[in-house]
């Protein structure tokens, strides 16, 4: 029976976590050729097809979704023993707080692998508005904080770098454009105190569109489900784009959108070890 070729398991998961075979290639430190070669023997070795292909990158078939479950397993296992084996796994309790804008699903992943990279390594997290969690960073209540800001506010900020970059959009359900007929927008958004929410507004009044809050949800997951249920329109970053969801096509005479930025709050002089290390882990992979 043939083996499984862990290096190729991690370029595997790589490219599903990147989206593409390209986008992955420097991930792992290949050309684009090497990724589509390694791929090539994964799926030899398996017998089985493991990426759909498509103009829009690539998704797991039903057998490479059955991979990377395993695949993810098999390369924490292998990390964590050499990590033991050098003295070189991580250990103590680390707080951490996200924006709840920022991809869900790969922020899930990412934690998940920490955990089973790192068994005695205990993480708190915490999902809040972002700026509750900039606030309890100042307040040192928290090891790491990734926030949310819109590009323009941000430049004028003291944050770092952006890790990510990504425009804004309005969304409704598919189809739901048709029920304009220049009664008021019916603006879906967040609780009080939501950055994207007051800037949402700020822009509409200044832009005189007539609008009127019709569904306020607790996080993004509600508002994604008010969305998919036709229940009006909302601004929200593009890697908020659910199922049920989609990007309201113009003409729809709502203002242009700018960006947003992730960002990573800045170390504290003296932070441990096992929170820098971290925070490097996380720059990594959430770009």
């Amino acid at each position: 029976m043939p083996n499984l070729d862990l290096d190729q398991v991690r370029t595997f998961l790589s490219v599903l976590e990147a989206g593409s075979l390209t986008a992955a290639a420097p991930r792992v430190f290949l050309s684009q050729s090497a990724v589509s070669e390694q791929m090539r023997k994964l799926e030899e070795c398996v017998g089985q097809s493991l990426l759909a292909r498509s103009k829009a990158g690539v998704q797991p078939t039903a057998a490479g979704e059955r991979l990377r479950v395993h695949g993810q397993r098999l390369v924490a296992l292998a990390d964590e023993a050499l990590r033991d084996l050098r003295g070189e796994s991580l250990q103590g309790e680390l707080r951490l707080a996200v924006t709840d804008y920022f991809r869900p699903g790969a922020l899930a992943r990412l934690l998940a692998r920490l955990a089973q990279s790192h068994p005695h390594m205990r993480l708190n997290v915490t999902i809040r508005k972002s700026s509750e969690v900039e606030a309890m960073h100042a307040r040192g209540e928290i090891d790491i904080g990734l926030s949310m800001r819109v590009a323009d506010a941000a430049a004028r900020s003291s944050l770092p770098k952006p890790l990510r970059r990504e425009p804004l959009a309005w969304m409704a359900a598919p189809g739901w454009q048709a029920q304009l007929r220049g009664e008021p927008l019916p603006l879906l958004v967040l609780t009080d105190g939501c950055s994207l929410r007051q800037f949402t507004e700020q822009l509409l009044q200044k832009r005189r569109v007539n609008y009127r809050v019709a569904h306020v949800a607790s996080g993004v997951a509600g508002l994604q489900s008010a969305l998919a249920a036709g229940l009006g329109v909302a601004c929200l970053n593009e890697s908020a784009l659910a199922e049920g969801v989609g990007l309201l096509a113009p003409p729809h005479g709502l203002p242009a959108l700018p960006r947003v930025d992730f960002h990573l709050l800045a170390p504290r002089r003296g932070e441990a070890e096992l929170v820098t290390r971290v925070r490097e882990l996380l720059a990594q992979e959430l770009r």
